[in-house]
């Protein structure tokens, strides 16, 4: 598995190129604790992990079936983590019934010194494109933290809309759903790559 190789890329009119390669497990394990231990990561719920325990975490998604760890670039550079999982799998087995098509989704964004207008939107539009880019994808379902109020609203401007609270062993999460029409309904674009 190679780390430059691109399997979406798509131009925001504002904020220029994003793209999505795969995740190495070692070769990333450095960047990625820098991210999910960031107190802007609380809701990751990896705060005292170390370094070991984001390798292993990382290397058990790239050994799993139904679960898959992506790093997002803009203009070349990392600066955001999408996952996706098979909500019929894991996640969500028990707490609704998955359909075929359904691909669950987590992001989250690189903390910043700098922050942009619109970043953490243009990531979660690319996240969303590149999920759609699939075909086989109906419909992506998310489980957010029901106090995450911040991506609930994120969630909403890419075309998601909530279902209902479900209780997981870790939280209390808002149960969304977005389906190809909607995403491309809120803004206006295909899962096409560029």
């Amino acid at each position: 598995m190679s780390t430059t190789e691109i399997l979406y890329g798509r131009v925001d009119a504002d904020l220029g190129t994003f793209s999505v390669r795969p995740l190495d497990p070692f070769a990333d394990a450095e960047l990625l604790h820098g991210w999910i231990t960031h107190p802007k990561a609380s809701f990751w719920m990896m705060q005292d992990a170390s370094l070991p325990d984001v390798e292993r975490e990382y290397m058990r998604i790239a050994a799993h079936a139904h679960h898959q760890a992506f790093i997002g670039l803009h203009e070349g550079r990392p600066a955001f983590l999408m996952e996706t999982y098979d909500p019929g799998e894991l996640e969500l087995v028990g707490l609704y019934d998955a359909l075929p098509g359904d691909v669950g989704m987590h992001f989250l964004v690189a903390p910043s010194d700098t922050p942009l207008h619109g970043f953490t939107r243009a990531v979660i539009t690319t996240v969303m494109a590149a999920v759609f880019a699939d075909p086989a994808t109906e419909r992506v379902v998310v489980e957010p933290d029901v106090a995450n109020t911040a991506v609930h609203a994120l969630n909403e401007a890419v075309g998601f809309v909530p279902e209902r609270q479900v209780t997981k062993p870790e939280k209390e999460a808002l149960l969304s759903f977005c389906t190809r029409a909607q995403f491309e309904a809120a803004t206006g674009l295909t899962g096409a790559s560029v």
